[in-house]
């Protein structure tokens, strides 16, 4: 019997997701508050502090394409739990390094261990979970996302106000060893999986016609696009607001990541908004609130900028839960590496984002990141108003009629 909502097995499962998201995200982007101090202590530019997160996410998305198709041959949850431990191990390795060069290293690995929950996590709730259990559990999955930013940001930013960076590692890595225990004890092993063989060419080819579905190639290219911009803003703002006239302290600048929480809000909600609009609709409405938010953050106020990034949050998660969930439902075959695959988007575009808004920031600063960001948010709203007037069915008999 498949897992229905509010049963048992649906709130364990769903925790124990939950939790190992918290814990990914907290590790992925626990150095973003740390950039200025980064700079300082090695001598680096923006861009090149700005690695620290970049070599994390670039392995991450690359690992996706290993972790699906070795998840549709091998099963969920023991390759889940492996790479969380890889990844706690790494963290705790990380504190021991002194160079910036060895911490980009392990930063990279750490990204290839990091992206085994993401991979599979939603191709387990496929497996496992009815139809309206998995758009509930998806959009509580991706509000620990946005959790585990908060509190990686949080706690590296507090922690890092007060002792070296190395301590950060230290204290997050041991964090996340007992939140890796907990996502093992509470997550119920596979009852619906079916393995299927491992063949490199297969892999190929899934992957090749996911990309010549319009309808999953449309929702690949809106998530990276705008990862791209999003996730780089708060990276760029963190400079502005370190420097004159605000000078916040690396505490404060970890308080800026709070503004996350509307993005849990919005992830938490996201599948029952969809009962109620088209998928599209919600995506459209999440882009607006982005160009909405990123407009907010030209007025000087502080606290109008914070309202800038409060928008912006709940815009690009309600708009990156509907499309994780829209993958899911519109993979015709092996859906662990339709979900990768739109990771491997969203986690690419947020590696890219300092290459695309650096040369604006170094044009006109923080005005010409946001006039960047919003010729990206262009494109992806033209993308999910096309997604919204394409009758899907239409599009897939297409589709299938040119396999």
């Amino acid at each position: 019997m498949m897992i229905t909502t509010g049963t048992r097995d649906f709130w364990y499962a769903t925790l124990a997701l939950a939790l190992g998201s918290l814990m990914i995200f907290a590790n992925v982007h626990m150095t973003q508050p740390l950039l200025p101090q980064l700079a300082a202590t090695f001598e680096l530019t923006p861009l090149q502090a700005s690695w620290s997160l970049t070599a994390t996410l670039s392995m991450l998305g690359l690992s996706l394409l290993i972790y699906g198709p070795l998840s549709d041959a091998w099963g969920r949850k023991n390759l889940m739990s492996i790479s969380l431990l890889g990844a706690v191990f790494t963290t705790l390795a990380i504190s021991q390094v002194e160079t910036y060069s060895s911490l980009l290293i392990l930063r990279g690995l750490q990204g290839l261990f990091l992206g085994g929950l993401p991979a599979i996590a939603i191709a387990y709730m496929g497996d496992e979970f009815e139809r309206h259990a998995v758009l509930v559990a998806v959009g509580l999955y991706i509000s620990a996302n946005s959790l585990g930013g908060v509190t990686g940001r949080l706690v590296s930013g507090f922690v890092g106000e007060h002792y070296d960076w190395q301590v950060v590692f230290l204290v997050l890595g041991s964090a996340s060893f007992i939140l890796v225990l907990l996502f093992i004890w509470l997550l119920p092993s596979s009852k619906h999986f079916q393995a299927q063989p491992l063949h490199p060419r297969s892999v190929v080819s899934d992957i090749k016609n996911h990309l010549r579905n319009p309808l999953l190639l449309t929702a690949y290219l809106i998530g990276g696009l705008n990862m791209l911009v999003f996730l780089t803003q708060y990276s760029y703002i963190t400079f502005v607001l370190a420097d004159a006239p605000y000078h916040l302290s690396t505490h404060a600048l970890g308080m800026l990541f709070l503004t996350y929480l509307t993005g849990s809000l919005a992830s938490a909600g996201s599948g029952r908004a969809a009962l109620w609009l088209s998928q599209p609709l919600c995506m459209i409405l999440g882009i607006l609130l982005l160009i909405t938010g990123s407009l907010f953050t030209l007025l000087a106020p502080l606290p109008m900028i914070v309202s800038g990034f409060l928008i912006s949050s709940f815009g690009f998660f309600l708009t990156h839960s509907t499309l994780s969930s829209w993958v899911s439902q519109h993979a015709l075959t092996a859906r662990a590496s339709a979900s990768s695959l739109y990771l491997v988007f969203y986690y690419l575009g947020a590696s890219l984002g300092s290459f695309y808004l650096e040369p604006f920031w170094q044009w006109a600063g923080w005005p010409g990141v946001v006039s960047a960001s919003l010729l990206v948010f262009a494109i992806t709203l033209s993308a999910a108003v096309w997604l919204s007037f394409r009758p899907n069915e239409r599009v897939q008999k297409s589709f299938l009629a040119n396999a």
